[in-house]
């Protein structure tokens, strides 16, 4: 490998999860992959609920199976729906939203694909997923308005609408630029402060060096935009720093923690709370009449903390 080469686009993706589905081997491990070909390749974080039923389905199509992974049910069915595309000149953004309107569960993905060189598409549901930019050169817009889904598109996702610093971001005479996604800003704040928190839904692909973030549909309570914003943190916060222990650092770092939580969850201006991972669950959970917290460690001590609070709502 030649260090010395400077690439136009260059575009690699990897994560380190926890064995959540079979044991902790290299089968299982990320990315995960549509075929020997490598057609689609996907990273994810978080647990898809329904996998079974997907594997089930897929395998009846004649897809084979290599892992004992719940992600790689993903990595199939986004080649099931290339395989069965309606156009030859589908998105790669289209093909994730179909994706992802299968999927229970929660999950923060990244796809790439030989079929889309260059092209990296992310998504969450119930798990956090931002964008980190970085570049030299000033940025075309700080404040990406949401694409919304209108009829069929073209291959390219940022050309479904006009393309300018109102539906795009990037850098301002197409200097370079380079993209971070990530479930957690300490992961990119070594690389740049500035970030971008997406939504449950949000899709946003990277085409060409362009950032547009897209939505199936418009829902009530849904924001304009997603905002580029500066972190006011450190290499040396994410470090034991000063501090006795990692455990002391932490206890004086609640108050930021909890901030930091409810970034993209509690909106201040309308007073409303957004939990992703326990929205489509609301009905069920208001017919409940009893509800078991179950933890370990330190989550235990956060459910007797709730505990309380839980017990004073009326239908519990």
């Amino acid at each position: 490998m030649d260090l010395d080469i400077e690439f136009d686009v260059h575009l690699g993706i990897a994560h380190t999860r926890w064995a959540t589905h079979g044991e902790p081997n290299p089968i299982n491990s990320h990315p995960q992959r549509s075929d020997k070909n490598n057609e689609f390749i996907v990273i994810h974080n978080g647990i898809i609920t329904n996998y079974k039923d997907l594997r089930k389905f897929l395998e009846s199509k004649g897809y084979d199976f290599e892992s004992e992974t719940d992600t790689e049910s993903i990595a199939k069915l986004v080649k099931y729906m290339y395989d069965n595309r309606d156009s030859d000149d589908i998105s790669f953004t289209t093909l994730v939203e179909r994706v992802i309107q299968q999927l229970e569960g929660a999950f923060a993905l990244v796809f790439k694909s030989v079929h889309y060189p260059g092209q990296a598409v992310g998504t969450r549901r119930g798990s956090p997923l931002l964008i980190g930019v970085r570049s030299e050169h000033k940025l075309s817009t700080d404040h990406i308005p949401i694409l919304y889904r209108t009829g069929k598109d073209k291959k390219g996702s940022c050309n479904l609408s006009r393309v300018d610093s109102t539906t795009c971001l990037f850098p301002v005479e197409e200097k370079a630029v380079e993209y971070y996604f990530a479930s957690d800003a300490s992961a990119v704040i070594e690389h740049t402060n500035r970030v971008i928190f997406l939504e449950d839904d949000d899709v946003a692909a990277v085409v060409d060096g362009r950032l547009s973030i897209h939505r199936i549909k418009r829902t009530a309570g849904d924001h304009p935009g997603r905002a580029v914003q500066t972190l006011q943190m450190e290499l040396q916060q994410i470090m034991k720093g000063n501090f006795s222990s990692f455990m002391q650092k932490e206890i004086f770092e609640q108050p930021e923690s909890v901030v930091n939580t409810m970034r993209g969850r509690v909106n201040f201006d309308d007073y409303t709370v957004n939990l992703g991972g326990l929205k489509d669950h609301i009905k069920e959970i208001q017919r409940c009449r009893r509800l078991i917290l179950i933890a370990c460690g330190t989550s235990y001590h956060a459910g007797v903390a709730v505990s309380g609070h839980v017990a004073a709502f009326p239908s519990f």
